[in-house]
């Protein structure tokens, strides 16, 4: 039912320096309902062409006219940090995944809630700006987080104005983003970093690691591969882990089939034995057979490693990055990089040749491989043939070594060809 409109002239009043206007409006309490209630709005200071009473009067009736034709809403006397807590969150919780949900909630309880009690309806551009200038003068932000901070805020005011609690323009929209330290520099991994780290990585620490840098997936992705996704010369991303919650990928682009080179491929083939040659579950599983947590595994064992030979650790996202940068030292285009990385922003172009794409996918995933086989594969090699030896005698390791170069697509050591071929 329609709430009846009350025209009211207001009263107009100074005190101190400033005019004010009283008035009543319809509110939003805190449990939902509307109420009428007498509030009080500063209208000008009185000075320069205001010192008179009939020249703000012109002001109140501007005000009052917003409240009486329905302009302005009860709902948008909401606070910011009620609607954001009692509205927004739960929409996002509703329609996005965990991970997002959660990152929004640390957002607006670290960055926004100190500044949120303002209404709604209050919150012009000038409010915008003063909060991105207040929290980067409280906290040592860089740019980005802040542009992080400003596509919250914006987010939050769109599906307020979506649900008809506005009738502005988004405030956010010309908000600038205040002066702030740039960006660190990220870091990606080169072919002869990754061959280095891998020599020395004990298993499953090692195939994980070549699993990331020779796919390219990202963390939550490679917690979730599963061995049913992959069939010896292909992987499909389907899922990805955030802490113990399984569900979608980042966007409905990054899932996709990844073509899987030699020297992955025989690490993979290695682990699934390890693994009592599962037809079903996580690749990368714990003895609960759920997914492995990679950050224990970089700081229980990749980092102690990495230490001992002073090389530092970059993180797992800077394999992601390392794969891009590789292909594109082998003259890979960056539509093609786009497709093998899955990420989003596809073009018109794109979408044309989505067909092709997977084939060029495939080529450049070959080039990569071929290159690996002077750079990683003879570290992988090294690494093998040292393992079987010990666990299972030379003759034995010459018949596995030879086996795999079969299925895998190597050039296997000589002294593995040397008996079969003589």
């Amino acid at each position: 039912m329609a709430r009846t409109r009350h025209h009211q002239a207001g009263y107009v009043f100074r005190k101190g320096a400033n005019w004010y206007v009283r008035y009543r409006e319809d509110v939003q309490l805190e449990n939902g309902s509307i109420a009428r209630v007498q509030k009080c709005r500063k209208l000008a200071e009185a000075r320069g062409k205001y010192q008179a009473k009939g020249a703000v009067k012109d002001l109140a009736i501007e005000f009052l006219r917003q409240l009486s034709d329905g302009t302005l809403k009860a709902e948008s006397t909401m606070s910011l940090n009620r609607f954001i807590e009692n509205v927004y969150l739960p929409y996002v919780s509703e329609q996005r995944r965990r991970s997002t949900y959660r990152g929004y909630k640390n957002v607006w309880q670290r960055y926004i809630k100190p500044d949120g009690e303002i209404a709604l309806r209050d919150f012009k551009t000038l409010e915008g700006e003063q909060m991105l200038q207040a929290i980067a003068r409280r906290e040592d932000l860089n740019r980005k987080t802040l542009a992080h901070i400003k596509h919250l805020l914006s987010g939050v005011f769109r599906y307020a104005l979506r649900l008809g609690m506005l009738n502005s323009q988004n405030p956010m929209r010309d908000v600038e983003i205040p002066k702030a330290r740039p960006v660190g520099e990220t870091y990606a991994y080169s072919l002869e970093e990754e061959a280095r780290t891998l020599a020395l990585l004990p298993e499953p620490a090692a195939t994980v690691v070549a699993t990331a840098a020779f796919t390219g997936v990202r963390k939550g992705e490679l917690r979730a591969l599963a061995w049913e996704n992959y069939n010896g010369s292909e992987i499909r991303v389907m899922k990805s882990m955030w802490r113990n919650h399984l569900e979608e990928p980042k966007r409905p682009k990054s899932k996709g089939t990844i073509p899987v080179i030699a020297p992955l491929r025989i690490l993979l083939e290695r682990h699934w034995v390890r693994c009592g040659r599962p037809d079903r579950g996580f690749i990368f599983s714990n003895e609960r057979h759920e997914p492995m947590n990679l950050e224990a595994m970089a700081s229980d064992v990749i980092r102690p490693v990495l230490q001992n030979e002073k090389l530092p650790w970059y993180g797992w996202h800077a394999f992601r990055r390392g794969l891009a940068t590789n292909l594109h030292r082998l003259g890979v285009s960056d539509r093609v990089i786009q497709e093998i990385l899955r990420h989003a922003n596809v073009t018109t172009t794109m979408n044309i040749y989505v067909k092709m794409v997977s084939a060029d996918a495939v080529i450049a995933m070959k080039a990569l491989e071929a290159i690996c086989a002077t750079t990683v594969q003879p570290e992988i090699l090294k690494k093998l043939v040292s393992d079987l030896e010990a666990s299972h005698g030379k003759s034995q390791c010459q018949k596995q070594l030879g086996e795999l170069a079969e299925r895998g697509g190597f050039e296997p050591p000589v002294g593995v060809l040397a008996p079969t071929t003589v």
